[in-house]
């Protein structure tokens, strides 16, 4: 573990005394080899548990996720290149920095095995998240955006204080391992379930649960491409990341609880997916597309049984890689219109033929076509949820279907109809856009190949 947060810590200088030139290729290089180094952690080990220390661990549940976030950070700087082109190079220097301690509090919450310290570096995320939105968005809007999320999450994160404060006097720890060794201490009573439900609430506001869910849009929509990549392929995960470690830890959750937060979660696969037929905002889109496939996620971490939790990680991988691509590929195009809107970006394929293919393979990706890992992840997650309750197979098909349908609506919307006369003269791809969208559909290719990589350690 300290193989990966030190030379993380150690960017921090390095951008701060790197020359302006070499700024970007230095950064990229070292991250690049962060991320090399995290692979290590997936090799298939005899241990549940790999520990640094007796506060840092990483088990198959956490390891895909921390790579991801890893994975994601040169990509982040990749695409942010011809967004800060005019910024001067003081403020390249705080833009990086602030992507490097979201990673340092990422790779610290997906790595501690003890619950307040995951807790610290849960809000920890909130404050570089909340400066790239705010700083370093298009529109006046941001700064609206920025206040939904901060007190969205904050409002929702307080209750899991309180939760874990009674924990730590209830136990006498907060070591998730220790944890398991008790027996539960409080019995199925009117107190219990608040309990219960405070844990939780602050994870559904981050995932987001369908009802909690107005900040993401918003915050998607205002935030720069390196934002709206972290927030849909990493922050989005440590709801779900959450939930199931909770879970895990903790004696079952009771039924009663769980049947409203199922019942808005699928719900909420149906409502936001139809939302997504309606939208005229291309980032919109994608972000409410976001919403639709955590509540799958949500759904799954509650029936807790094996089958659920492995479609659950499989699907947040899926979905992080899918997710950052599109948003990738939106921004390729506001890069050369400056709109967001789908009707004047039309026919984007005659002019940028191979973002044509981009386009096609990310939105296949998107629609969970076989043999691609969103599908295993899906049909994995729908399974457990049929044998949960036969009931929900009318909600889960009919959610896919409206997915199917929004994606292409997307995909045609963008890629074929009627040239604007505006857009005749816009500018080539550059190869930097092809590498970055080359990065995204590598590893979905690779762990098609090898899938039980982030299956976690259930089987």
């Amino acid at each position: 573990m300290l193989k990966i947060i030190i030379p993380t810590i150690l960017l921090l200088p390095t951008i701060t005394f790197c020359k302006p030139k070499q700024l970007w290729p230095t950064t990229l290089i070292h991250s690049f080899g962060i991320t090399l180094m995290s692979l290590q952690l997936s090799k298939p080990s005899m241990e549940l548990m790999i520990f640094s220390n007796h506060y840092l661990g990483v088990d198959r549940i956490s390891t895909p996720l921390l790579i991801l976030s890893c994975w994601l950070t040169p990509l982040m700087i990749l695409a942010s290149q011809n967004h800060l082109i005019s910024e001067p190079v003081s403020r390249k220097r705080i833009f990086m920095t602030t992507i490097i301690f979201l990673q340092i509090s990422l790779i610290l919450a997906f790595s501690t095995t003890e619950l307040i310290m995951f807790f610290i570096a849960f809000e920890t995320t909130l404050i570089p998240t909340l400066v790239i939105i705010t700083r370093w968005g298009n529109q006046m809007e941001r700064l609206n955006a920025g206040t939904y999320f901060l007190f969205y999450t904050l409002m929702g994160s307080l209750p899991l204080l309180v939760a874990l404060s009674y924990m730590q006097t209830q136990n006498g720890t907060l070591s998730t391992y220790m944890m398991q060794l008790n027996q539960p201490t409080m019995t199925t009573s009117w107190a219990h379930s608040m309990w219960w439900f405070a844990l939780l609430i602050a994870f559904m506001v981050k995932m987001p649960l369908y009802g909690l869910h107005l900040w993401l849009p918003k915050a998607h929509v205002e935030a720069p491409i390196a934002g709206s990549m972290i927030l849909a392929a990493v922050l989005l995960k440590l709801g779900g990341y959450g939930i199931i470690r909770i879970m895990m830890t903790l004696n079952p959750l009771s039924k009663t609880l769980s049947y409203p937060f199922m019942a808005m979660a699928l719900w909420g696969v149906i409502m936001t997916s139809s939302i997504c037929l309606r939208q005229t905002d291309l980032k919109s889109l994608i972000a409410y597309s976001s919403v639709s496939h955590m509540g799958l996620v949500i759904a799954a971490t509650l029936t807790q049984t094996q089958w659920s939790y492995t479609g659950a990680i499989t699907l947040m991988i899926a979905h992080g890689l899918t997710s950052s691509m599109l948003f990738c590929l939106a921004n390729t195009n506001y890069e050369r219109t400056h709109s967001r809107m789908l009707l004047l970006t039309q026919n984007m394929q005659l002019l940028l033929p191979l973002m044509g293919l981009w386009w096609l393979l990310a939105s296949l990706t998107n629609m969970a076509l076989p043999p691609t890992i969103n599908l295993m992840g899906e049909l994995t997650i729908i399974t457990s949820l049929f044998n949960w309750s036969n009931i929900t197979i009318l909600m889960t098909g009919l959610g896919t279907l409206i997915t199917a349908t929004y994606t292409l609506y997307m995909l045609i919307m963008t890629q074929w109809g009627e040239t604007p006369s505006y857009m005749k003269m816009i500018p080539p791809t550059h190869t930097r856009e092809h590498l970055l969208m080359t990065l995204h559909i590598l590893p979905m290719i690779l762990l098609m190949m090898k899938p039980e990589l982030i299956w976690g350690n259930f089987y």
